[in-house]
């Protein structure tokens, strides 16, 4: 009989604690074969050039970001007059500051142009607003009054006009009217030299002439010539003497002061100063009245006076508006 096989494994040799601590030695044939076996393959990141601009998310671009740039200016700006609100120079020729915006009106240094008067009208009311926290200046004292004292005046001189201007459009009227010659109805005197009637001052021939008969300066003798219907009288032409030539001036006195006294019809007498020259032919005086019935011509000096000579009157004559200016 066989003998039976031993089955148990057979007894290991023992392992010290070194040897089951320390790993074992790699196989330096296996290595190499490990690397025969690698394909080389080139290294794209290092090839592939480094972007410029960082990558962002489709369609939302990066924007910008913003610049923050100080005001600047040239040299020439801030050796200028300095801004009241910021102190910060600028040119004389520039209206409103550089860096903030105010207006220079009221710069140190700089007076204010004066605006002309129809322009000053408008500003009426309109003065700048005070800033907030500041208490508008209260008005006390002369300056107050004056201000008040003119408006009254304006007002015033507004109702005046409104009450006067149809004196006034009848005056423009007059100025610009044509002329037109008008005779008196009548004529009376205080006294006439023979053959030299009063109507002969108002027939329209400078060759005939009116006297009082009296010698000297005959003060205080008078002419009237009288209207039928009231008459509105602009101008009076008086030719002095007894004729327009020069050669009869010293024929005759002449008269140098006279005294038109008017009477219109309400009968109020309005009397009128008329001064004339030593002059030979007709001399232009202004005369304007209305509503007139009579002129009454009171002598009160006269020149060339003497004992053997009379003050004498060629020629007064009268004019009105034309019938061509619309009256």
């Amino acid at each position: 009989m066989a003998p039976e096989e031993d089955d148990t494994l057979p007894a290991m040799p023992p392992v010290s604690a070194a040897s089951a601590a320390a790993p074992p030695e790699p196989d330096p044939d296996a290595s190499a074969r490990a690397r025969a076996l690698l394909v080389p393959v080139a290294d794209r990141r290092a090839a592939a050039p480094a972007p410029g601009v960082a990558p962002v998310l489709p369609g939302v671009p990066s924007a910008a970001r913003p610049r923050v740039q100080a005001p600047g200016g040239e040299p020439a700006d801030d050796a200028g007059p300095p801004c009241p609100w910021c102190e910060v120079g600028n040119r004389p020729d520039r209206h409103f500051c550089r860096r903030c915006g105010m207006s220079l009106a009221e710069r140190p240094g700089v007076p204010e142009a004066r605006r002309p008067w129809w322009r000053r009208m408008r500003d009426f009311g309109d003065g700048p607003a005070p800033w907030a926290g500041d208490r508008p200046r209260l008005r006390r004292g002369i300056g107050r009054i004056v201000t008040w004292v003119a408006y009254g005046l304006a007002l015033a001189l507004v109702i005046y006009a409104a009450f006067h201007v149809s004196t006034a459009w009848n005056a423009g009227r007059d100025h610009f009217a044509k002329r037109a010659q008008i005779s008196p109805d009548a004529a009376v005197a205080s006294r006439s030299f023979g053959g030299h009637p009063p109507k002969s001052l108002f027939d329209k021939i400078n060759n005939s002439w009116w006297g009082p008969g009296v010698s000297q300066a005959a003060e205080g003798e008078w002419v009237e010539a009288r209207f039928m219907e009231p008459t509105r009288l602009l101008d009076i032409l008086i030719t002095s003497g007894i004729s327009t030539k020069p050669s009869d001036l010293s024929e005759a006195a002449l008269p140098h002061r006279m005294d038109a006294v008017i009477t219109t019809a309400d009968g109020k007498k309005t009397t009128r100063h008329i001064k004339l020259d030593q002059v030979s032919g007709p001399q232009q005086r202004k005369f304007r009245a209305q509503n007139v019935v009579s002129v009454r011509f009171v002598i009160r000096s006269a020149f060339n006076v003497g004992p053997d000579k009379q003050v004498s009157i060629a020629e007064i004559e009268f004019f009105t508006r034309a019938t061509t200016s619309g009256t």
